[in-house]
């Protein structure tokens, strides 16, 4: 493998902290925990540069991201979604973001263990359901809501959503929009373990020990060829992608912040008579 001399610069971020742990383990904390770990502008960029820095840092083997306090990530920050809607520049740059988001995170040269050890929605599951190795806790609460704010499943789902739970089960759940708890994620496949909250950090950073001392060469490129199943889904993505950001220019999307603000149930334009 091609040596690197690229090291991460945790003063980069201010909502993600590091750890390094033995072995080149690199433990990825989201530290926003009084508003459950949203992801607002800030932290959606961190999250989609934070995984080219770790795939050139020389002193990373594995990276294991998990969330501060109750919750992995909570979900777009409601003041983020108000800021997007309607507004052509902040729609372009997000479609740009979340792209880099997905694909920085397929394209990361080293593994990724994501410790969902609490409600992962939005951005949030992308990280979660992504990771190369997903260990859950059993009640944990994971879901792509897009479709009650009134804008069409993007982010993620299109992309890993039939490959993990089936075409059957990911209509389901992105088209209605309901959660599903970790114990279900992995009855489905959509996670490799299902763990009591209190274990889950433990077994994550346990199963990223062995694949940091591992043969880095064979586990990685093991990585590659597999996420060539979520290459081939690129175009799918992209699409995806895209009718989300052109939901965000319409009417639905106002009402649906509107009715989470207002804890009601939306009235979307689209549905009225």
């Amino acid at each position: 493998m091609t040596s690197t001399t690229t090291t991460l610069n945790p003063d980069d971020y201010s909502q993600l902290l590091f750890e390094r742990r033995d072995d080149g383990v690199l433990l990825i904390t989201i530290n926003n925990p009084d508003k459950y770990n949203a992801t607002d502008e800030q932290l959606h960029g961190e999250l989609a540069r934070v995984w080219n820095d770790v795939s050139r840092d020389e002193q990373t083997r594995v990276a294991v991201i998990t969330g501060a306090g109750k919750a992995f990530s909570a979900g777009g920050d409601l003041g983020m979604v108000e800021r997007l809607a309607g507004d052509h520049e902040r729609v372009s740059h997000m479609l740009t973001e979340m792209s880099d988001l997905v694909y920085n995170i397929i394209n990361c040269e080293k593994p990724v263990v994501s410790a969902i050890n609490g409600v992962a929605v939005g951005a949030g599951v992308v990280v979660a359901l992504l990771a190369d190795i997903a260990i859950c806790a059993e009640d944990a609460k994971l879901g792509d809501g897009h479709v009650k704010l009134g804008v069409s499943a993007g982010d993620h789902a299109a992309i890993i959503w039939p490959l993990l739970a089936g075409m059957a089960k990911a209509r389901y759940y992105l088209l209605t929009g309901e959660m599903v708890t970790g114990a279900e994620a992995e009855r489905l496949g959509m996670v490799a373990k299902a763990l009591p909250r209190d274990q889950v950090l433990d077994e994550s950073l346990r199963v990223a020990q062995v694949l940091a001392t591992g043969s880095q060469q064979a586990i990685r490129l093991t990585k590659r060829s597999l996420n060539n199943w979520l290459r081939s889904a690129g175009p799918t993505f992209d699409a995806s992608a895209a009718y989300e950001m052109l939901c965000f220019m319409g009417p639905d999307v106002v009402e649906g912040a509107a009715a989470l603000r207002e804890k009601r149930a939306p009235k979307f334009p689209s549905a009225q008579s």
